[in-house]
């Protein structure tokens, strides 16, 4: 019988019965998706990875969410992948403004590392226990979260004529250039 995202919920639901699982529902919801506790991430992320009827091996992404004014605002997302089973299942914990922190699953799959610094980089969400948290795409000096909703938007003027000091006005006797004639192979 080849397993279900139905049946992953229900075994997760079975081995972790005080655990508040939430299953997210609604027309934009595309894989299955449970939230889950932050405290229970790890070893709910453990046990997909090392069941050998759920086999998640691979973890496929993860970041952030930002749902400014929604309290709690942020969400990390993990999108798992069992490759013998042929599964997407997504996991979410629901992280708070005051303190964004989520357990790090490095230790569950060592991918997690550069998609935590991501998310750290852009959302600010902190990773408890990550080996180097450390900011990945942005300068070291960079002040801020640029992907939360509260960030400010930066602005560069683009440059015209009008508004370019010592920028030359092309001469009028310059004449469009006109789309080149392509001959194909079959003509």
């Amino acid at each position: 019988m080849p397993l279900t995202a139905e049946r992953v919920e229900q075994r997760l639901r079975e081995r972790f019965p005080g655990t508040a699982f939430e299953r997210q529902v609604g027309e934009a919801v595309r894989d299955h998706t449970l939230v889950l506790p932050a405290d229970q991430l790890v070893e709910v992320c453990t046990f997909l990875r090392d069941d050998p009827d759920m086999d998640f091996a691979m973890l496929a992404w993860m970041g952030g969410v930002d749902y400014l004014p929604r309290a709690p605002r942020f969400e990390a997302v993990y999108q798992l992948l069992s490759l013998s089973n042929a599964l997407r299942f997504t996991l979410k914990v629901r992280v708070g403004e005051e303190q964004p922190r989520v357990p790090t699953v490095v230790g569950v799959w060592p991918t997690a590392n550069w998609h935590e610094r991501e998310t750290y980089d852009f959302y600010g969400i902190e990773f408890t226990g990550h080996p180097d948290l450390t900011r990945i795409l942005l300068p070291e000096d960079w002040v801020g979260w640029p992907l939360r909703k509260d960030s400010p938007l930066g602005y560069e003027e683009v440059a015209f004529t009008h508004n370019t000091p010592g920028r030359k006005v092309p001469s009028p006797a310059l004449k469009k250039l006109a789309p080149k004639k392509v001959k194909y192979r079959a003509q």
